[in-house]
């Protein structure tokens, strides 16, 4: 992913671990993510699409965009963004059709419908427009994931007033463990 406005030749340095000559470098062709600046990079080029279709960023919040009726599009928008993931709202369905399709023709993605789960929470829109929001479905997968749906709860897991220190800490902890349970 490069942005707008980039060198059109970026050049790294093999990552370490490599089995590479010392005096081979890479040319980045697309950056991917892991790299430092992808995230700020994305910003950006997300920043300039939004202000050239008349956004602001609303208040101090960078991530959430404002568009107010104007010549382009005839009721308010409001756009929030979670690293690649776009939440677009709007009462005006021609309007929110518009905006999509403007964005989808600048930018690779997909229109994933009406809102079923965001962040995590899973996002329920009754027949009378009633939003509600639920993270059991969050809790569910998380307790699936690490092999825990099936354990039985306790109020207190640990001795009341137990006081837990470093010696109570395994001397080596396990990477894979470690990655799988941050």
């Amino acid at each position: 992913y490069l942005p707008e406005g980039n060198p059109s030749c970026i050049f790294n340095t093999p990552p370490d671990g490599v089995g590479e000559e010392a005096w081979v470098v890479y040319e980045v062709l697309k950056q991917l993510y892991g790299i430092p600046n992808s995230a700020r990079a994305l910003h950006f080029t997300l920043y300039n699409f939004m202000k050239s279709q008349g956004f602001v960023a609303a208040g101090f919040e960078d991530s959430v965009w404002v568009c107010e009726p104007n010549d382009t599009y005839s009721s308010q928008l409001i756009v929030s963004a979670h690293i690649e993931d776009l939440l677009v709202s709007c009462a005006d369905l021609p309007t929110l059709n518009k905006f999509k399709a403007a964005f989808l023709a600048s930018f690779d993605g997909t229109d994933d419908g009406q809102l079923t789960e965001y962040l995590g929470c899973e996002v329920i829109i009754d027949a009378a427009g009633n939003l509600t929001l639920r993270q059991s479905a969050y809790a569910e997968r998380i307790l699936y994931t690490y092999d825990t749906w099936d354990l039985h709860s306790v109020k207190t897991p640990l001795e009341p007033g137990k006081q837990l220190t470093k010696k109570d800490s395994p001397a080596f902890v396990y990477p894979a463990l470690h990655l799988r349970y941050r």
